[in-house]
């Protein structure tokens, strides 16, 4: 068995953790807050001040993957969330009565759950285990390794001259450990779960590795939400709609939740000189009450419970401790964010940083300081990871169009607009529809299928003046509305 040691407590983090300890491993985590999330889960969600988690607060979708992994894996954390009041809703729950079931169709099931219900489910179970340490208030400051036979501190210090010896080298640099205020931590395999903005790639630039290889996309999308719990005695709220609607510049969403909580996210593109204005409370409810989920649940009588939460600037992002060459770097894998950062339109954050956690524990006891296991985790994080982030991307690059011109101007996108449409009426074509929401098929296997072609030119030909995106407001309308 190995000694696995984990930067970051985030969901990525407490994940990996636990299921590298309850496949045996020994476990230290490292995690810069100096506490752990609790079971008072109001105060922890929206008064816990975590300025280095800024997606603490915004709607999370727990995907039938995630739950996938939960229910296989990690049982009493599935349990412990539906005790904290997680919901599920299976995706054909949408029509009145149910279509027959098939094989497959439990993996269609969503949790509804903010995010500190799983980061509380997940650490509860962690401190059980009597082989993880958890070190809160104890940020990592930097990487310890071997560069041949020579030991190598690597740290932000070393950043400017390098402290590799400028050799170079890729797979020749393996990680041993990591350091921190308290001193040195020695360690067979070292977990990067320290999100998009951890130091990891700085400290092996110091080292004299390549760089690493990064990707980027930005989405040119800004995000709007706000929380709300329904009335007493209310837990469900509207069967639907529940979906993402749009028109060509600006979208709304509904992200139901735990304990009768919902957040309303409004999108717009990043230079629509409306955005601003959507920050008001008051504006941000006219406005997402022009589309349909947005009135459907602000109309049963909602407390608010936030103001307006914004964020912008998000970008698609791939990072590959690996090139044309190999890896740059043995002994060190990333996870959740560290990995692929996912822009959140399609929800799959949390599920491809459970399937990496996933990984890395189930393998961490096959030479985990080698660079075949570096090898071997970066060709199955692009077999397995890279076509759920390049979905992504294109995803976002039509809407991030859309947006900007306020057009769909292809027939492709008009064709892609009809099938979302054609699912809420059409049983078969909706679950091949939630068999790619929730990361069971790739959309090109399951939209391609000729059943499913089919439905969907049918369903066009019965209308033939159909335009996409044509749910919400009108420009005059919606510059009305956020002008207050």
């Amino acid at each position: 068995m190995a000694h696995v040691l984990v930067i970051g407590g985030g969901v990525a983090g407490l994940a990996a953790a636990l299921l590298a300890a309850r496949r045996g491993h020994t476990v230290e985590l490292f995690e810069r807050d100096t506490r752990a999330p609790g079971t008072a889960l109001d105060r922890d969600f929206f008064g816990w001040r975590r300025p280095a988690v800024p997606q603490a607060a915004q709607p999370h979708a727990l995907l039938g993957a995630a739950r996938k992994v939960l229910v296989a894996e990690l049982p009493d954390v599935h349990a412990e969330m539906l005790r904290l009041g997680a919901r599920e809703r299976h995706e054909l729950d949408w029509f009145d009565v149910r279509p027959p079931a098939r094989p497959g169709d439990e993996d269609l099931i969503m949790l509804q759950a903010r995010r500190i219900v799983l980061e509380s489910a997940l650490a509860t179970a962690l401190r059980s285990e009597p082989g993880a340490v958890v070190r809160y208030g104890e940020p990592v400051s930097g990487l310890t390794a071997v560069a041949g036979s020579a030991a190598t501190a690597l740290s932000g210090a070393g950043a400017g001259g390098g402290t590799g010896g400028g050799t170079g080298a890729g797979p020749g640099i393996r990680v041993t450990g990591v350091t921190t205020a308290a001193g040195a931590y020695e360690g067979d395999l070292v977990v990067d779960a320290g999100g998009r903005r951890g130091g990891v790639e700085r400290w092996l630039a110091a080292a004299g590795c390549r760089p690493v290889t990064v990707e980027r996309h930005r989405t040119g999308l800004a995000y709007f939400c706000r929380w709300y719990r329904l009335p007493a005695g209310m837990e469900d709220g509207p069967r639907r709609p529940w979906t993402v609607t749009g028109g060509g510049f600006a979208g709304c969403a509904v992200f139901p939740a735990d304990n009768a909580t919902f957040a309303v996210t409004l999108f717009v593109h990043t230079e629509d000189p409306t955005r601003s204005a959507l920050r008001e409370p008051v504006v941000f409810e006219a406005a997402a009450r022009s589309f349909p989920p947005g009135e459907a649940w602000l109309g049963l009588g909602a407390t608010p419970l936030s103001g307006v939460l914004a964020t912008a600037g998000l970008d698609n992002r791939w990072s590959a401790l690996a090139d044309d060459r190999g890896p740059v770097v043995s002994g060190l894998v990333p996870v959740g964010d560290a990995l692929t950062h996912t822009n959140p339109t399609l929800g799959q954050g949390t599920s491809l940083a459970l399937w990496a956690a996933h990984r890395v524990a189930r393998t961490a006891h096959q030479d985990p300081g080698s660079d075949r296991f570096a090898a071997e985790y970066h060709d199955w994080a692009v077999r397995t990871v890279k076509p759920w982030f390049d979905y992504q991307v294109v995803a976002d690059a039509a809407i991030g169009d859309r947006f900007a011109t306020r057009a769909s101007r292809t027939g492709t996108a008009r064709e892609a607009a009809a099938l979302f449409e054609c699912a809420l009426e059409d049983p078969e074509v909706m679950r091949a529809r939630a068999r790619v929401r929730h990361l069971v098929d790739p959309p090109a296997r399951a939209y391609a299928h000729p059943l499913i072609r089919a439905r969907v030119t049918r369903w066009l030909a019965a209308r033939p003046e159909y335009a996409p995106n044509a749910v919400g407001p009108d420009r005059a309308e919606w510059e009305k509305l956020t002008a207050g």
